[in-house]
Formats: C-alpha cells, sequence, structure tokens
C-alpha cells in the first residue's frame, strides 16, 4: 500500500472513531431526560451506558482475534455495521429495555478502535506507525468533547432521538466510505478461533463488570453482587486453565511474559482509573452550585472540556513522533510525571473555570503521553498474526480501568459530602446534600497516586526506537 492510500485509510479509521467516542458520550447529557421519557430509575437508566461498555469490552478481545485470523477489514466492517443498526434502533426505542437492547448491540462496535489500530500497524512504516496511532488516541479526546458539547445542544433542543439519528446518518456516510476505500491487509493467522476461550473470558469479564457499575446501586456486599464477583473470578480462572492446555488458544499467555506487553497491560490498567477520575469528577465539580463547584451548565461544561480535547488531538501525533524517535520509556515517563503535576494542580487550583482549564490541559498532556506509547508497545511486541487479539486485550484491560474509575469517584463522594443551605425569609433552610471540597480534593488525590503507580511501572519499559526496529527486521529477512 502507497503513502496515500496509508494517509487516507488513517482518515477514514479516524473520523469513525471521531463518530463512536461522540455518541458514546452524547448519552452521558441524555440521561436525566431518557429517565423522565420512560418514567424508569436512575439505576435502570444507567444501563443505558454500562451495556455498551461490558459488551464492548468482552467484544474486543473476541473480534481482535477473528480479525487476525479472517482479516481485518472484513471484522472492522461487520463491527461497524452492528453499531450502525443498533443506532438506528436507539433513536426510535419504544422503551427503556429496547433501548438498553440497542446500546448492548452498539458496544459491538467497540472493537472498531484495536482493529483501526492493527490495521495502521500493518500498513504504515515503523517509523511512522507511532504518528498515525497518535492521531487515533487523538480521537478518544476529540469525539467525548464533540458529544459534550454538541449532544447538549441536540438533546436540549431536538430530543435524546435526535442525537442518535444524526450518528446515524454519518456512520452511514463513514461506513460506505470504508468499503469502497479500505483494503484488506495481507497479514493473518492460520489459527482457529478459541470460541470456549471467548467465553470463558468474555462471561467472566462481563461479571466482573456488572459487579463494578451496579455496585453503588445495589451495594458491595450484597448476596447478589458477591455472586456476580464469584462468577467472574471462577470464568477467569478456568480461561487460564484452559488456554494453557489449548494448541490454538485465543491468546497465547505467553505473549503476557513479553516486558512491554505486561507494563502497557498494568500500566494501561492504572492509568484508566486516574483517566476516567478526570472525567467524572471535573464533570461534577463543574456543574455543582457554588462554593461547592463552578454552577456550570452541561453545556458550559462541555465548552470547558473543549480546550482539553483540542489539546490531546493536537499533541497526539507530536508524541507519536516522539516516540518514534526516543522510544516509549521516556515518553511514558513523562507522561506518568505530568500527569501527577496535572491532578496535583487540580487539588490546589480550581476555583475558577480558567483555573480548572490550566490544570485539565495540563492533565491530559500527561494521559495522551501515556496512551500513545502503551498503544505502541502492544502493537509493535506482539507477533503479527496476533496484533488484533493483542491489542483487544489491551483495549479490555483498559476499560476495567476505565469502569473503575467512575466508582471510585462515586464512592468518594457519596462518602464525603456536606449539606447545601440557601436564605430563605432571613433563615438558611438546608435543600440539598452535595459532594464536599474534601471529596474532590481526595479524588484528585487517587489520581495523583494512580499516576504514579503508572510511573513506577513504566521504568520497566524496555526501550526500542523505530530505526532499531527496523533494522532488526532487515537482519531477520536477510538471515531467512
Amino acid at each position: 500500500m502507497d503513502g496515500q492510500e496509508a494517509v487516507r485509510t488513517l482518515l477514514i479509521l479516524a473520523l469513525m472513531l471521531v463518530l463512536i467516542n461522540y455518541v458514546e458520550t452524547m448519552v452521558v447529557p441524555a440521561l436525566p431526560k431518557i429517565q423522565d421519557d420512560f418514567a424508569t430509575t436512575a439505576t435502570t437508566v444507567g444501563w443505558v451506558t454500562s451495556a455498551y461498555l461490558i459488551v464492548g469490552a468482552v467484544a474486543s478481545p473476541l473480534f481482535g482475534k477473528l480479525a487476525d485470523v479472517y482479516g481485518k477489514k472484513r471484522m472492522y466492517i461487520m463491527a461497524v455495521a452492528f453499531y450502525i443498526v443498533a443506532v438506528g434502533l436507539a433513536g426510535f426505542s419504544p422503551s427503556i429495555g429496547f433501548l438498553i437492547g440497542a446500546r448492548a448491540i452498539q458496544g459491538l462496535g467497540y472493537a472498531v478502535f484495536p482493529i483501526a489500530i492493527a490495521i495502521i500497524t500493518d500498513i504504515f512504516p515503523r517509523e511512522r506507525i507511532a504518528f498515525a496511532q497518535g492521531i487515533l488516541s487523538g480521537t478518544l479526546a476529540i469525539g467525548p468533547a464533540l458529544g459534550l458539547l454538541v449532544g447538549s445542544y441536540i438533546v436540549q433542543d431536538l430530543g435524546w432521538q435526535y442525537a442518535f439519528h444524526t450518528a446515524f446518518i454519518l456512520s452511514l456516510v463513514v461506513f460506505f466510505i470504508s468499503l469502497k476505500y479500505l483494503k484488506e491487509t495481507d497479514i493473518r493467522s492460520k489459527e482457529k478461533v478459541d470460541y470456549l476461550g471467548a467465553s470463558l473470558i468474555g462471561g467472566g469479564v462481563a461479571s466482573i463488570l456488572i459487579y463494578l457499575t451496579q455496585g453503588p446501586n445495589y451495594g458491595w456486599g450484597t448476596a447478589s453482587q458477591l455472586a456476580l464477583l464469584f462468577v467472574g473470578a471462577s470464568l477467569l480462572t478456568a480461561f487460564v486453565l484452559v488456554e494453557r492446555r489449548r494448541e490454538e488458544p485465543l491468546i497465547k499467555l505467553d505473549l503476557f511474559k513479553i516486558r512491554n506487553v505486561m507494563v502497557s497491560n498494568v500500566a494501561g490498567l492504572i492509568s484508566g482509573v486516574g483517566m476516567f477520575l478526570i472525567f467524572i469528577a471535573i464533570t461534577y465539580y463543574a456543574q455543582l452550585p457554588a462554593p461547592f463547584g463552578l454552577g456550570l451548565s452541561i453545556i458550559q461544561t462541555g465548552l470547558l472540556m473543549s480546550p482539553v480535547a483540542l489539546t490531546m488531538a493536537l499533541v497526539g501525533p507530536f508524541v507519536g513522533r516522539i516516540v518514534a524517535r526516543s522510544g516509549p520509556k521516556p515518553v511514558l515517563i513523562t507522561g506518568a510525571l505530568i500527569g501527577v503535576l496535572g491532578f496535583y494542580l487540580m487539588m490546589i487550583n480550581r476555583a475558577s473555570s480558567l483555573a480548572l482549564v490550566e490544570d485539565t490541559v495540563i492533565a491530559s498532556l500527561g494521559l495522551i503521553c501515556i496512551i500513545v506509547p502503551l498503544v505502541n508497545m502492544v502493537a509493535v511486541s506482539v507477533p503479527e498474526n496476533a496484533r488484533g487479539i493483542g491489542i483487544g486485550m489491551n483495549t479490555l484491560i483498559r476499560t476495567l480501568g476505565s469502569s473503575i474509575g467512575p466508582v471510585i469517584s462515586t464512592v468518594i463522594m457519596d462518602s464525603y459530602e456536606t449539606v447545601y443551605f440557601t436564605l430563605f425569609n432571613g433563615n438558611l433552610i438546608p435543600i440539598a446534600v452535595l459532594p464536599s471540597s474534601t471529596a474532590f480534593n481526595l479524588i484528585f488525590m487517587t489520581g495523583m497516586i494512580m499516576m504514579g503507580l503508572t510511573f513506577i511501572v513504566s521504568l520497566w519499559t524496555k526501550n526500542y526506537r523505530a530505526a532499531e526496529i527496523n533494522l532488526e527486521k532487515q537482519v531477520v529477512a536477510a538471515a531467512a
């Protein structure tokens, strides 16, 4: 594939990822309206986001393996097709159960990200892979920013259904562009797909994610929740035992012995917790009334996050270039330290919208400096014919971290509350119980700890440079 075709492929994949991340964030400001329209509970409406997350996490390694075996374009198109159908159905949901079901099917589209990373790694020269991956990683910020901003306007003025309607039309356009211009790569695995292993890890991860997402609503120690935890742990244990005996497992467990694969997965889990601590805590803090927060509207909060998204989108490709030249280790270490600084500033410097933007921009710089090298480390370290499943597993593990972050934020905010009073006829009247300043300090301190742990794990990274990888491949080819 020539350079022009590779760039065109990159743009198509990036556009699809922006749309997917836009839709998933757009749902967040729509949840209260969805709850009112269907006259349901907050616990039930929470499944509108949980169903997508759980199915997406489970689908990522399976679709990654299928992409390795049957072709990356084929599985990419299939994932997008499921996504488009589900988005179209979601906009016409007659009930909350139907909407949750549609969102679960949408979760299959979550597998687009690891497949897209695998495609880029296949078609780009080694010295430009990190740059291209940086662009795709930047979509993780652009999409949510558009979702919070544009989605808020659509939900407010047209209704949450139109958020899905517009996404359906745009996704359909990108789908046909993908059909016409994307080309299949020649790198495939000849192994069979281990569906038993996929079922075990899928059921185990799904149980753990349901436990994490529903714990705040049903209680962490209730019989039903503990049963989920037990089932999840049992299925994941069975997965490890089965995979060790399979001649053609879903994923060779020896891949986790590769130092950079292990570092990427552990650091991805930890930093995923920190990343979603930011999103949840800042969203709450920005909208709480003064003096507990900044008293902003949903749309103003979306505008507040825009500089963060712009920073990550612009810096992502630049970080990719640095990774290609210096290797992932120094970038990863630097990103973790910048992340520590960003969370610290949120503790001491958040009295105004401008101050909070400054803090989050710094934190986002640290996060993009973590995301890009982590993705590159997996893509480069695993064998070519296991690239899809390797990145899919990394996506699953980072998703686990992402699901833990909101839980930590919610638990801390529920544990440290204060009464909000208003003045009425000369008397102070309590009208609400809100998260206190201590709660947000503890959340941001937890973020500092997560970034500090990421720094420690990153010290074990085996550094490499794109030029060294190319030279090594040339030597192997000449020897063969």
